[in-house]
């Protein structure tokens, strides 16, 4: 009982220097806080060699064809200068409210999110890691439309309370990815709004090898066995940094597969998702959460192959 007392006692003034921190960097200007966002991942870039490599190698695999070494490592530097950025601009969005949403936010594209509305089953909104991810709760405000997210719990609770509160104070739910099936067919029986990040690496019980930058990529199946359950129309929207502020774009619908093999229809429509994301991903490639492992999960027959060679 006395561990558990002060256990919640020392999470406590962890959450408050948290929220301190952050209002504290929220005071800095935008513009101010933009540059020494940029600064910091630029240093990131230096000394994080673990995940430098892992974005390099990334980037190389993705843009084999495409790109020089010397260009992959100026998108890498880039994607870590877009890491820092994100950082200042979540403390600077704590003040942002009203009137000044519209002065650094727009969305782009709300039609297509308001005719899939329209259709009654609740609307699947397809992103993903790009841009400053942790700002689409503000467009919820802009929209009218409250976006409830599946997210990951974080392993430090004080931090993960705080983000929670974070994505929750303009109406948005985060749904715990644990218990994400049952809140979100709920949801969607309500009519609202469900987004889901299909960007991050899943294991092999979790997803389906399809293919993402011209790999077998284990992706999440979650997205397209609820529209195909629910119906529910699936819009890709994703929040974009450009160089006066955020831009939400929110692109067509993408049209439901079916073709009466429930695991065929599994396969080919989170195939579609991933060409949705793959294709933000090549008009912003800077913006993307390269550092992450997306590849680490190996088909089978790769193993395999790899076990003999």
């Amino acid at each position: 009982m006395y561990f558990y007392i002060m256990n919640k006692i020392f999470e406590n003034i962890c959450f408050k220097l948290i929220n301190l921190f952050v209002k504290t960097l929220g005071f800095i200007p935008k513009n101010t806080g933009t540059r020494l966002g940029a600064i910091a991942g630029h240093i990131l870039f230096l000394a994080d060699k673990k995940h430098r490599d892992i974005a390099i190698q990334n980037l190389g695999n993705a843009y084999k064809d495409e790109k020089t070494p010397l260009e992959i490592k100026i998108i890498a530097r880039q994607v870590f200068k877009n890491l820092g950025r994100i950082l200042f601009e979540v403390c600077w969005s704590w003040n942002l409210k009203g009137i000044k949403l519209f002065k650094h936010f727009r969305v782009e594209g709300l039609a297509n999110l308001n005719n899939a509305y329209k259709k009654g089953n609740g609307v699947l909104v397809l992103t993903g890691h790009i841009g400053n991810w942790e700002l689409l709760s503000v467009i919820a405000a802009m929209i009218a439309y409250p976006i409830n997210v599946i997210y990951r719990p974080l392993d430090f609770k004080p931090l993960d309370d705080f983000v929670k509160r974070f994505r929750s104070r303009f109406g948005s739910a985060p749904i715990h990815r644990r218990k994400a099936i049952r809140k979100i067919l709920r949801s969607l029986n309500k009519g609202e709004v469900v987004g889901i990040l299909l960007d991050q690496s899943v294991d092999w019980y979790e997803g389906v090898f399809v293919d993402f930058f011209g790999r077998r990529t284990c992706t999440n199946t979650a997205m397209a066995r609820l529209a195909l359950k629910t119906g529910a129309p699936v819009v890709p929207a994703f929040l974009i940094r450009e160089n006066k502020g955020f831009t939400a774009k929110f692109l067509p619908e993408i049209p439901l597969v079916k073709t009466g093999d429930k695991i065929k229809d599994v396969e080919i429509n989170t195939e579609r998702y991933n060409k949705a994301v793959e294709d933000i991903i090549r008009q912003y490639p800077d913006q993307w959460f390269w550092v992450h492992r997306r590849w680490k999960i190996k088909p089978f027959e790769l193993l395999k192959k790899q076990e003999y060679v």
